[in-house]
């Protein structure tokens, strides 16, 4: 009997925080996303033949060249300014040799603040995200050949 008078006491405990106007309030304020959507992706791709470094913008669905790659952001995502700095893009890469099909090296996501997670394995190119922007400062795509 004593038993579940206890039991009943913490349920009802339990039921009066649930129910308190400071639970209420927290759960119904409107929570910011947890990733924006951003419309251009900042890369940078190394030539480990002539050791240059090259950063390049590449709009989402859209596909750039760097060297013998081609390159898709499918999605490019940052953080809010409230959290932890991080850009993140969902890539596609190819690559297209002279005379030859086209071959897909990476699909997945890359991370700009852990480039050698996912990174692209290439003898000759690397190519990694930078960070995600609104509106290009070159006009349109400033791929290098």
């Amino acid at each position: 009997m004593r038993f579940s008078r206890i039991v009943m006491a913490l349920g009802f405990g339990a039921g009066m925080v649930l129910t308190s106007p400071a639970v209420a309030q927290t759960s119904a304020e409107p929570r910011e996303p947890a990733w924006l959507e951003f419309p251009i992706a900042v890369l940078q791709g190394l030539d480990k033949i002539t050791a240059r470094i090259s950063t390049f913008e590449i709009p989402v669905d859209q596909t750039g060249r760097f060297g013998t790659f081609l390159i898709t952001p499918r999605a490019c995502r940052q953080r809010p300014p409230t959290e932890t700095p991080e850009s993140a893009a969902f890539m596609e890469i190819d690559e297209q040799k002279p005379d030859e099909e086209q071959v897909r090296l990476f699909t997945g996501w890359m991370f700009a603040s852990s480039p050698a997670l996912n990174a692209v394995e290439h003898p000759v190119y690397d190519v990694w995200l930078l960070d995600c922007k609104s509106a290009s400062t070159k006009g349109q795509s400033s791929v290098p050949e």
